[in-house]
């Protein structure tokens, strides 16, 4: 028996003001390689054991040949919001001046969603730096920062307010600790001093970013996307109680801290001194730029105790029971718990949740994907959203990851995280179950 979404007609997210959405990504879905530069995620997919399939992005989703399709589709599922990212090495040459061909392909996008009423959230870093920039440094170098203020200036100008909403970052955490401190992902650097200095400067863009789109989209909501995964400690013994709180400083408020306060949480202080960030005068204060909107990506939570060793802050546990097919545990208290202590820690502005999904091994069976797991991770995550909001916390909408199966990043094509499958030789798409569902929910609003 297929499962359904359910929400009583009272819950403020049945309530007209709430937005519901799906999401994607540039790199994820676009294919086209060869109507843009390259970037970071190009280069990595080609080393050896990057991608666990050995796949790469160059054909992904076709979206960009097939755009129209998949925002009919969109379109059917009567969400209010879609969220996308701009590839930067798309829209700009490497001089610093804009691509007009590759703009053309979003102000088509966007005018096409606007036409049907569903509001674009644009993402303007989604991870995809134009390798051009990676060759001088990337996010190690802090011009790097300047240069997606150039980008941010010159693109929102273009877009303009046809944009209901812009990020200026995806999931900084991502892109620094992944990507410049253990490796696995783009562009595959190592090293704490390494990734607390790219996730500086990813930081400093992002105020700067936030100046741009202030001077040029004062009227849309502007702000930032970061992910959070709640730390739990393994033991109620001090030591691991100590260790957990290290760990939610070190993965999730080193860059919520700064955004919000303006200065690194504590554990700052038991860095070596080569570890810690190239921070100049006047950065905190670029970085504390005032936020319209607040977008969280929530997943898992993981569990934490003391260090077994001197060079350590904390141990890291592997995932508990039960577990979605990527490998993360399904614990939807804990999106509750984050949001309320978020909302207890700080002066939050308006939230969107703006990923939440899991990842699941979907079949298609007689032309059918019968995801139920993926409707019950669903329903019981929007439940947990329901009970922070009846707790006081403002939460304004609700995005799921993702709107179609993708380019997952290291792990390729193998691991689906979409409500619409897609068949990769054929592309092919299926509304699974879940999407199914969604579309079955919204059509209950008043």
């Amino acid at each position: 028996m297929t499962k359904k979404l359910s929400l009583s007609s009272t819950s403020p997210m049945m309530q007209p003001s709430f937005l519901f959405g799906t999401a994607t990504s540039s790199f994820q879905i676009e294919g086209d390689a060869e109507g843009r530069l390259e970037c970071i995620w190009d280069v990595f997919c080609r080393q050896a054991g990057a991608i666990a399939d050995k796949s790469d992005g160059l054909r992904a989703c076709e979206h960009v040949e097939r755009w129209e399709e998949d925002v009919n589709l969109i379109h059917s599922l009567g969400v209010d919001a879609y969220r996308l990212s701009i590839s930067w090495p798309r829209v700009m040459h490497a001089n610093g001046e804009i691509n007009e061909q590759g703009l053309a392909f979003y102000k088509q996008l966007i005018d096409k969603l606007n036409s049907l009423n569903i509001k674009a959230f644009v993402t303007l870093y989604h991870w995809d730096l134009p390798q051009y920039l990676e060759q001088r440094g990337g996010w190690l170098n802090r011009q790097t920062a300047y240069e997606f203020e150039n980008y941010v200036d010159k693109i929102s100008a273009a877009l303009g307010e046809r944009v209901y909403s812009y990020a200026t970052f995806n999931e900084p955490f991502c892109s620094a600790y992944l990507g410049y401190e253990i490796g696995v992902h783009a562009p595959g650097k190592t090293g704490r001093e390494h990734g607390r200095t790219a996730a500086h400067h990813i930081l400093l863009a992002h105020g700067l970013g936030m100046k741009m789109l202030k001077k040029n989209v004062p009227n849309a909501k502007n702000g930032i996307v970061l992910n959070f995964t709640p730390c739990y400690s393994a033991s109620d013994s001090p030591a691991d109680i100590a260790a957990t709180e290290k760990s939610d400083q070190y993965i999730n408020q080193w860059y919520m801290q700064p955004v919000m306060e303006g200065c690194y949480p504590d554990v700052i202080h038991e860095l070596a001194e080569k570890d810690k960030p190239p921070i100049q005068d006047g950065d905190m204060e670029t970085i504390c730029q005032p936020l319209d909107f607040l977008g969280i990506n929530f997943y898992t939570r993981l569990h934490y105790s003391a260090p077994r060793n001197h060079d350590e802050l904390y141990f890291e546990h592997p995932h508990y029971e039960p577990k979605t097919d990527i490998g993360w545990e399904i614990h939807p208290p804990a999106l509750t718990h984050l949001l309320t202590s978020l909302h207890q820690r700080y002066a939050l502005p308006p939230v969107y949740i703006t990923e939440n999904g899991a990842a699941m091994a979907d079949e298609v069976v007689d032309g059918r994907v019968e995801d139920n797991d993926r409707i019950e991770y669903y329903q019981n995550h929007l439940l947990a959203v329901e009970k922070a909001m009846d707790e006081g916390v403002k939460v304004s909408g609700y995005f799921a990851w993702s709107l179609m199966d993708n380019f997952e990043w290291a792990e390729g094509y193998e691991k689906r995280f979409g409500i619409v499958y897609v068949d990769f030789d054929t592309q092919s798409r299926i509304l699974k179950d879940s999407a199914k569902a969604f579309k079955a929910l919204l059509a209950q609003r008043t």
